[in-house]
């Protein structure tokens, strides 16, 4: 067997370990919202605001690091990512005001991104073979969601023995970690790719001037804004509005006694649920249809969510909920970054992924940042999902019209 072949390889493994690092350290981020509030007595909204600008930068910085990957080479933009990801945690550690932390969530966010999966996604791409592709991205999407099964309940108990600021230096400390897999990543390039010839500027300007490009842009906004919004403000949702722990029932004899580490708890059983449903979604990707499949987990988080707020929430519908959405959250990155690298094609897929992940942010800083002003202004988050009830459903319609056919083959009635 040609070792292009094999599923697993070291490229794979160390995008593995990276993602799981700096996905386990980002879906943390919700767990500081109340200690950091309640001890400079700030608004909700001034931390929000800090996650969601954290995001846009990730956003904004994804595109960014894409396309130097693609100039210099993967590891030196995740070198590069790493650098700013410990430089963000280390100063946010000392910060006293909303504006420090404001401003550091940019360097947090582009550390993330020089770290996650636009960089990371496109070199195992490159890295596989044709076969292999859907489901190599499928388990490197699958360790963003191990991430966040290990990520919040690290914090949550370091949160319980040690002082916020303790904790981000700590987070630093194992993102550096990170760089011990930087050997392991050696991609290979793919002379098989179609537009190997083509610069750069010539892809982007032909995905940009395609209107299926533009609907993968619009329909990933929705994906952000939900799990921008839960990621950030579930665990603060359920320790504030979810109904108390039975004691002697299940989680309390496995030791949730309280609606605060339930959110924590809830933010787990998510990331674990994700791993099963984006394996089993990159699975499905590699014989059906991807845009249908997207419109189809779309469909699925919309009625999730409606039913989720429609009824009472007690623990046993937060841990139902948790399980159904996290089998659909990150689903949709093997298969969006997958249609992405089939239409066209694998040699900037970095870059141009980068570019729809930006509408995947801004959706995301719009869903943290309305979570913490509703809250404020309003006293809950109702409105807050039910807008993400109407995204997701945009988004599923939106989905269907793309022409899912390589780029260079359209006969001008399929363009």
């Amino acid at each position: 067997m040609d070792r292009k072949d094999t599923l697993i390889t070291p490229v794979l493994i160390g995008g593995c370990a990276i993602i799981l690092i700096s996905f386990s350290v980002r879906a943390s981020f919700g767990l500081f919202q109340i200690p950091i509030a309640e001890e400079f007595g700030w608004l909700r909204a001034e931390f929000s605001l800090a996650i969601a600008i954290q995001n846009l930068a990730w956003g904004i910085g994804q595109p960014i690091f894409g396309a130097l990957a693609e100039r210099f080479g993967d590891r030196k933009a995740i070198m590069l990512g790493v650098a700013l990801y410990i430089i963000g945690l280390v100063f946010s550690a000392y910060a006293i005001t909303p504006g420090q932390h404001q401003l550091l969530e940019v360097l947090v966010g582009f550390g993330v991104a020089g770290t996650g999966f636009g960089v990371v996604l496109a070199m195992v791409a490159r890295a596989a073979s044709d076969e292999n592709r859907s489901m190599t991205l499928g388990i490197v999407t699958a360790m963003g969601s191990a991430g966040q099964v290990v990520g919040p309940p690290l914090a949550e108990a370091l949160l319980a023995n040690f002082p916020w600021q303790t904790v981000f230096l700590i987070f630093a400390g194992i993102v550096f970690a990170s760089l011990l897999f930087l050997p392991l990543l050696r991609a290979p390039e793919r002379s098989s790719t179609p537009q190997l010839e083509e610069t750069m500027s010539q892809i982007v300007g032909k995905a940009l001037r395609d209107p299926s490009f533009t609907l993968i842009f619009i329909g990933f906004f929705s994906c952000g804004y939900q799990l921008g919004f839960i990621t950030a403000h579930f665990p603060a949702f359920i320790t504030e509005f979810c109904g108390p722990i039975a004691p002697g029932g299940v989680l309390h004899s496995m030791g949730v006694t309280t609606t605060s580490a339930l959110g924590a708890v809830a933010i787990s059983v998510i990331g674990a649920a994700n791993i099963g449903g984006t394996l089993f979604a990159a699975y499905l990707g590699k014989t059906y249809s991807k845009k249908n499949l997207l419109a189809a987990i779309y469909t699925g988080r919309t009625i999730a969510a409606a039913a989720f707020i429609l009824l009472p929430v007690t623990p046993t519908s937060v841990i139902v909920f948790s399980a159904v959405m996290g089998s659909l959250w990150l689903a949709t990155v093997p298969l969006t970054s997958g249609l992405v690298g089939y239409i066209y094609g694998l040699r900037y897929m970095g870059t141009l992924y980068g570019i729809v992940f930006f509408s995947h942010q801004l959706g995301s800083f719009i869903g943290v940042w309305l979570g913490g002003a509703l809250f404020d202004a309003t006293g809950d988050y109702n409105a807050v999902w039910w807008v993400g009830v109407g995204v997701g459903a945009l988004s599923a319609i939106i989905h269907l019209p793309i022409k899912e056919i390589p780029l260079g083959k359209r006969t001008p009635l399929a363009a």
